[in-house]
């Protein structure tokens, strides 16, 4: 087959915001049952795929300190879809992962990237695995892998995030990011995260007080806010910035500690502010400042 002899795909990982996350319980395998709206954008990572008749897997990762072996996702994932698709005795996989995404930020970099290496070598091996099959092998990678899978721009996911419908994206704005240039661990937040009535309604009150002028067709708030705020204030303090110059809405996505701001494309002020507050955090935070879009459909490079 002509995929066993060498052929490439190249393929974009986009990152993801979390428009707003609810969370609603613990499950007894560990996951926590939600309730969010996510939206990919277009920062990305890029992940190259190539395909031989030597068996194994192999994956260099440049732009970021990351396991090249069995414990990286990537590789999980790669791993998962040749079994999945019985091609683990005749086909191997080299994989070539260029980090654009920070790691460890609340944007689903990880999840993404495994959810683009299925996506990708199900064309790349004209294998013909149904969007469910993929989603299917998604969720045992990871709760954030299964919205990585399907085409949608935005979703509403309930479950442990693998109960998807889609929903309109954001349209007509950019998104200024800023990542403080530290990482947080899920596992931690959500751990710490207590699941009180009343630590929730206070939560959802204090995020949810500016909804009305967010930008957002969504309401902007965040249950695991209260967690990584209390650990690392500083993240309060670039939502205030962002707020305060300019940004029609700002939030911490997903369990941080990225926290992006919304800034629509008129009036004419706003790109303005887009560009004044960007160049501002810059300075502090260099690198780890981000001006992206929602993405719109897949991204994907022959």
């Amino acid at each position: 087959m002509e995929e066993a002899g060498g052929a490439e795909l190249v393929v974009q990982a986009p990152a993801k915001v979390n428009l707003n996350l609810r969370i609603l319980g613990k499950r007894s395998d560990g996951y926590h049952d939600l309730d969010s709206v996510m939206q990919k954008i277009t920062l990305a990572d890029t992940i190259s795929l190539r395909c031989s008749k030597q068996p194994g897997i192999r994956l260099s990762c440049v732009g970021a300190d990351l396991p090249e072996d069995d414990s990286n996702l990537v590789w999980k994932a790669a791993a998962a879809f040749l079994k999945a698709s019985n091609r683990t005795a005749d086909c191997g996989v080299s994989i070539v992962l260029e980090k654009h995404i920070p790691v460890a930020a609340g944007l689903g970099g990880g999840s993404s990237d495994a959810g683009a290496v299925l996506t990708g070598l199900n064309q790349l091996l004209r294998t013909q695995l149904s969007e469910d099959a993929l989603v299917d092998i998604g969720r045992s990678l990871g709760a954030d892998v299964p919205f990585f899978v399907v085409s949608h721009d935005a979703v509403r996911a309930t479950g442990i995030g693998d109960r998807m419908i889609p929903v309109p994206p954001l349209c007509d704005c950019s998104l200024l990011l800023v990542n403080p240039g530290f990482s947080v661990s899920t596992a931690w937040v959500y751990k710490n995260f207590t699941l009180t009535r009343a630590d929730k309604d206070s939560n959802l009150c204090d995020s949810r007080k500016n909804d009305n002028l967010s930008g957002s067709p969504y309401p902007l708030f965040n249950d695991l806010e209260k967690v990584t705020i209390a650990r690392y204030p500083e993240l309060a303090a670039i939502k205030s910035f962002l707020l305060d110059n300019g940004a029609a809405g700002a939030l911490m996505s997903g369990s941080g500690p990225t926290v992006f701001g919304i800034f629509p494309d008129s009036p004419a002020a706003a790109l303005e502010n887009l560009r004044r507050c960007g160049d501002e955090l810059t300075q502090k935070y260099g690198q780890g400042v981000f001006v992206t879009r929602p993405a719109v459909g897949r991204g994907e490079v022959a």
